[in-house]
C-alpha cells in the first residue's frame, strides 16, 4: 500500500507508448524523455557487467580488504567453494561474487538452497519497558551472500574501500530488518495519519524533541500510530540507521552526521529522504527535481524482479487502472526481510509476507481484498503460472519494478547533505 503514486522504474520507451502507462504531458516532452534516460543510464546497476561486491582503492588498502573479508567469511560460515574474489587486471578493484550460474540473479530463495546453509539470527532489541527483547531476524550470512550474489553490483570506492564501511554495511541493513519483524502499525485506511502527540506534530518531530527520539517512539508505541506504507517504510530505513550508530556501533559523530543529513533543508526528517527521481512517472511530478538527490537514501535501476538484499526498499505496482486510484494502493513500498519475506507493517498477515504471497496480496486488490482478514471470502486464487507472471516487472505482465532504494556505504564525513 502507498501514499505514491508512481507508474514505475520501467522500460521509458514502452511506458512512453503505453496506455496504462504512459506518461503525462508535461513529463512526455522531448528534454524530460532526454533527461530521464541520461538519469536512468547514470543510475543503472551493473551497466559494465560486474556484480556481486567491488572495492575500488589502491593496492595495498585491497590486499587488507580481501585478508578482512575471508576472515568475514569463513568466520560466518561461508564455504569458500561458493565464492570467486578477483582482482581486477590493474589490480585497483577487487570483486567478491557467489560462484553460481552467471543467469542466477535470485536472492528470494538462497535461504532455501541447502549448500548455503543458511539460518536465522538471534538478536536483541530495546523495548518500552527497558528490557531488551529478542527477535529473530536476517542472519549476516544471508546479507552477504544476497550481496555477492549475480545480478546486481554494490561497490565500496574512496573513503568507503574498507571492510568496515563493508562490516556496518551489512549491520545497517540487518538492524533495518530486525526493527520490521514484529510492527503492528494502524493503517489509516484512506482518513489522516494519527502520531503521538507528544513527540510529533503531523508527521513532523516537536520543535524540543529528539529526532531520534521521537523516530524510536513509533516503535516502542506502535498503538498510538496510524500511517500509510510509505511513510512506515521511510520510518524503519531511518529507524534502523539511527539506531545502528547510536545502540550497536555507538559512534556519536556518525549519529550526528546522520541527524543533520535527515534535517538539512527543512527541518523534517521525513522529507526527502528518497531521490526524487524514484517517483518520475507520477502525473504531479516535476522535472526539474529528477536529479534531486535523497537526504539519506540512493537508489538503482535495472534490477532484477527476483533479486533483493535484505534491508531493500522495492515497490511493486497495483496494475489495475481502477483500484490504483484508490488511496494508498496504489502500489506497496515494501522492505525485504530476507528468507524470501517482506514486511506486514499491519500485522494483517502474521507479520510477513513470502514473496509470492506479497505479489498476491498486491494482485487481489482488484477483487476488493483489502484486508487479508476481513475480505479473505473475495480472493481469486491464482494459478502457479499466473504468480511466475507476476514475479516480472510491469512492462511484463509482472508487479516487481525494477528499482531498488537502499542506505548506501557510508564512512564519517564523507556524505555531502543535500
Amino acid at each position: 500500500m502507498a501514499i505514491k503514486n508512481t507508474y514505475s522504474a520501467i522500460a521509458l520507451l514502452f511506458l512512453v507508448t503505453t496506455t496504462y502507462y504512459a506518461l503525462n504531458a508535461h513529463a512526455a516532452s522531448p528534454d524530460f524523455i532526454a533527461d530521464q534516460i541520461k538519469h536512468r543510464q547514470s543510475l543503472t546497476n551493473n551497466d559494465h557487467g560486474e556484480e556481486g561486491v567491488k572495492f575500488s582503492c589502491g593496492k595495498e588498502q585491497l590486499h587488507d580488504v580481501e585478508r578482512d573479508m575471508l576472515g568475514y567469511l569463513t568466520q560466518l560460515g561461508i564455504a569458500p567453494a561458493l565464492v570467486n574474489h578477483t582482482f581486477s587486471a590493474d589490480a585497483a578493484s577487487l570483486i567478491f561474487q557467489l560462484t553460481t550460474p552467471p543467469g542466477d540473479i535470485s536472492t528470494v530463495d538462497l535461504r532455501f538452497r541447502p549448500e548455503m546453509e543458511i539460518s536465522d539470527q538471534l538478536i536483541s532489541l530495546p523495548s518500552r519497558h527497558g528490557k531488551p527483547t529478542t527477535v529473530l531476524t536476517v542472519s549476516e550470512k544471508e546479507i552477504v551472500l544476497s550481496l555477492m550474489q549475480h545480478g546486481r553490483l554494490t561497490e565500496f570506492s574512496g573513503d568507503q574501500c574498507s571492510f568496515q564501511v563493508f562490516r556496518d554495511h551489512v549491520g545497517i541493513r540487518q538492524n533495518i530488518v530486525a526493527w520490521a519483524e514484529n510492527l503492528e502499525w494502524n493503517w489509516p485506511d484512506g482518513k489522516r495519519a494519527r502520531w503521538n502527540t507528544r513527540y510529533w506534530k503531523k508527521g513532523t518531530p516537536l520543535p524540543d524533541v529528539s529526532m531520534s527520539k521521537a523516530v524510536a517512539d513509533a516503535f516502542l508505541n506502535q498503538e498510538k500510530y496510524s500511517i500509510g506504507c510509505y511513510t512506515a517504510t521511510k520510518l524503519v530505513m531511518i529507524h534502523g540507521v539511527l539506531d545502528y550508530y547510536a545502540r550497536i556501533k555507538n559512534s556519536p559523530a556518525n549519529l550526528t552526521e546522520i541527524e543533520q543529513r535527515l534535517m538539512a533543508g527543512d527541518n523534517d526528517p521525513l522529507v526527502r529522504i528518497e531521490p526524487r527521481a524514484v517517483w518520475a512517472f507520477e502525473e504531479d511530478f516535476d522535472a526539474s527535481e529528477l536529479w534531486q538527490k535523497g537526504k539519506l537514501l540512493e537508489m538503482r535501476y535495472n534490477i532484477p524482479a527476483r533479486n533483493f538484499v535484505p534491508g531493500d526498499w522495492g515497490y511493486l505496482l497495483n496494475t489495475d487502472p481502477i483500484t490504483a486510484k484508490k488511496i494508498g494502493y496504489e502500489g506497496s513500498n515494501a522492505i525485504y526481510l530476507g528468507r524470501g519475506k517482506f514486511d506486514d507493517y499491519y500485522n494483517d498477515h502474521n507479520h510477513s509476507y513470502l514473496f509470492r504471497e506479497k505479489l498476491d496480496e498486491v494482485y487481489q486488490w482488484r477483487n476488493k481484498v483489502f484486508s487479508r482478514q476481513r475480505d479473505i471470502a473475495k480472493v481469486r486464487p491464482l494459478t502457479e503460472r499466473d504468480i511466475e507472471k507476476l514475479e516480472a516487472t510491469p512492462e511484463k505482465g509482472g508487479l516487481v519494478m525494477d528499482i531498488r532504494v537502499y542506505f548506501p556505504p557510508f564512512s564519517p564525513r564523507s556524505a555531502n547533505v543535500h
